[in-house]
């Protein structure tokens, strides 16, 4: 996307006028995260002042893009001098406490509000910070984003936890992102950052692989994708309406065990697809509606 093509689905074409009653925002990082945050907090009228990068060049080119989209200043962390109210850490989990250190030194932190987006850390990870007695929370937006996407955060789930005073800022900056701000437990964090590992990473891997088989049967890769995209919107509609239970098909449901037989025979020929067939069939025999269970509990054991 080009530089002042800023709009997302949803949102209105012009920018919101900045609200002087909002609070200014720093982005550290400017990955595909950090874009979309920033994109969005910019046309929901916050001030973005600065987008905060690493001391690499490749880093620092990306921040002064995204940068001069939202009308802000690029810096490099060893020369940031932070006057933001918020400091928004869109780095990888294993860069949020390095960052926070390599930034203590870069403003007065007390009465500042800092926050990262990491599904799986606590906002433990920027104790750092909370040291220099700055509200921490973590605010993770249950949504995938990758290069050459910008998803509208339109209803999408942040889940957060963290300080009083930075949990109430981080709910308002998630209304006005049209969000959904829920509350979530330290502890349940691993396993809520694995749902969404499964409901997007694992999902696209499962992806992969049916197009694998697809080849198997004589399908080119890119035709694969496109014939199976029918199918793959009527199963997501159909569990959204119906659940789990209701939207099963297949052999599975039916108890058909011949032809389940049959599609584990002409897996062999990629065994890394077969035991994924294996797992998910499984899952399938012990979740969801099936007939002729002992039957095929015993053929899938193999």
């Amino acid at each position: 996307m080009q530089a002042g093509s800023a709009i997302l689905p949803g949102m209105p074409e012009k920018r919101s006028i900045k609200n002087a009653t909002k609070p200014r925002i720093a982005i550290v990082g400017a990955g595909n995260l950090a874009r979309a945050l920033a994109v969005a907090l910019d046309a929901a009228g916050y001030k973005i002042v600065q987008v905060i990068a690493r001391d690499r060049q490749t880093s620092l080119r990306r921040a002064r893009r995204l940068a001069a989209e939202v009308g802000a200043s690029a810096v490099t962390a060893a020369k940031a001098q932070i006057q933001a109210d918020l400091v928004w850490f869109c780095v990888p989990d294993s860069a949020i406490a390095g960052a926070a250190k390599a930034l203590k030194g870069a403003a007065d932190w007390s009465g500042k509000v800092a926050l990262h987006s990491s599904g799986a850390l606590t906002s433990d990870g920027l104790a750092e910070l909370r040291r220099r007695r700055a509200a921490v929370a973590s605010v993770h937006p249950l949504m995938t984003f990758v290069r050459g996407s910008r998803p509208s955060l339109e209803g999408v789930p942040f889940a957060v936890e963290g300080n009083r005073r930075a949990v109430r800022m981080a709910r308002a900056l998630v209304v006005d992102l049209r969000g959904q701000p829920v509350a979530i437990l330290k502890r349940n964090k691993p396993a809520y950052h694995a749902w969404g590992m499964f409901i997007s990473p694992l999902l696209t891997a499962l992806l992969s692989a049916s197009e694998r088989v697809a080849i198997a049967a004589g399908v080119p890769r890119n035709a694969a994708k496109q014939r199976m995209l029918p199918i793959l919107r009527q199963t997501l509609a159909n569990h959204a309406a119906l659940g789990a239970s209701g939207a099963s098909s297949g052999p599975i449901v039916r108890g058909d065990v011949e032809t389940v037989k049959k599609h584990l025979t002409v897996l062999r020929q990629i065994p890394a697809v077969r035991e994924v067939y294996l797992v998910l069939a499984r899952v399938a025999l012990h979740d969801l509606p099936a007939k002729n269970r002992d039957a095929l509990a015993k053929i899938l054991k193999h």
